[in-house]
């Protein structure tokens, strides 16, 4: 009898562990779905929810240190008009930078509202001291010239094929003096030697013979100060430089409007009439 009844309490027992197993692995495969589901939302949080920037991150992490200064804050209705306007005088835009970034713009290359004409240029009279071959290239003169500044401006020119070296000492000429200082062949040459120019021939332009350096070049219905260098991005001197010219009398022009030094008289070539000007 004994050994019947527990034959019938293992059998019960294992009935009741089949189940427990059964329900365990049931257990099992809810938990994996559930993971399964998790795993998705997660997922497409992430797709649609930005991440949080270091900016959002440091408010959460004040608001949390102390909420009662969070929660003190008014809101945009609730504050008083002062508030609200330092506030929108705050948020507007500062302009000075433009400004300043304007004015850069004018004193380097020029106003754009200027007519580009004669009067973009600063020419005046210049005394070239001495004229030197360049080192390092033939047909290059080097020159130290006086336009009537504190210090001589390094001058490189094209003309050892034109002018004899003698004939650069000590003369006087009509100088171009606000190009951009460009580099030539090593030497930086801070201003251009007006001349007559034809492919067969070139000839220094001679200004009136009691100017002096620094004098200024000017011309009768061009009134204005030059810029204080020519933007070379603007093109100034080359929609110039088609425009001038020597006349029948060999006397300089711009659009046949002498060069002209006041009370002084104007500036020629030597011999070369109708030829142009560079």
């Amino acid at each position: 009898m004994f050994l019947v009844k527990q034959l019938i309490r293992m059998s019960s027992d294992r009935a009741l562990l089949n189940r427990l197993e059964q329900r365990a692995a049931e257990a099992d495969q809810v938990i994996e779905y559930l993971k399964q589901q998790v795993a998705l939302l997660k997922e497409k949080a992430i797709k649609r929810v930005p991440l949080p920037t270091a900016a959002t991150v440091q408010s959460c992490s004040a608001a949390s240190k102390s909420p009662t200064t969070a929660l003190a804050t008014p809101t945009a209705a609730e504050q008083t008009p002062e508030v609200n306007e330092n506030k929108k005088k705050k948020d507007k835009p500062d302009k000075k930078p433009d400004k300043k970034g304007e004015k850069k713009q004018t004193t380097g290359g020029g106003d754009d509202s200027k007519p580009i004409d004669i009067s973009r240029l600063d020419l005046r009279i210049g005394r070239i001291i001495t004229a030197k071959k360049h080192p390092d290239a033939d047909s290059l003169f080097v020159e130290e010239v006086d336009v009537g500044e504190e210090n001589p401006r390094t001058v490189v020119s094209g003309l050892v094929n034109h002018v004899p070296v003698e004939e650069m000492q000590n003369r006087l000429a009509v100088m171009l003096c606000n190009l951009k200082p460009a580099k030539m062949r090593g030497v930086v040459s801070q201003a251009m030697v007006m001349c007559a120019s034809s492919p067969e021939k070139v000839e220094i332009l001679d200004p009136p013979s009691d100017a002096v350096p620094g004098d200024r070049v000017t011309f009768e219905g061009y009134p204005g100060d030059p810029d204080k260098e020519l933007n070379p991005k603007k093109k100034v001197w080359d929609q110039i430089q088609p425009n001038l010219g020597t006349n029948e009398e060999c006397v300089a022009t711009y659009k046949g409007t002498p060069f002209e030094v006041k009370g002084k008289g104007v500036c020629k070539a030597q011999t070369m009439a109708n030829s142009g000007i560079k």
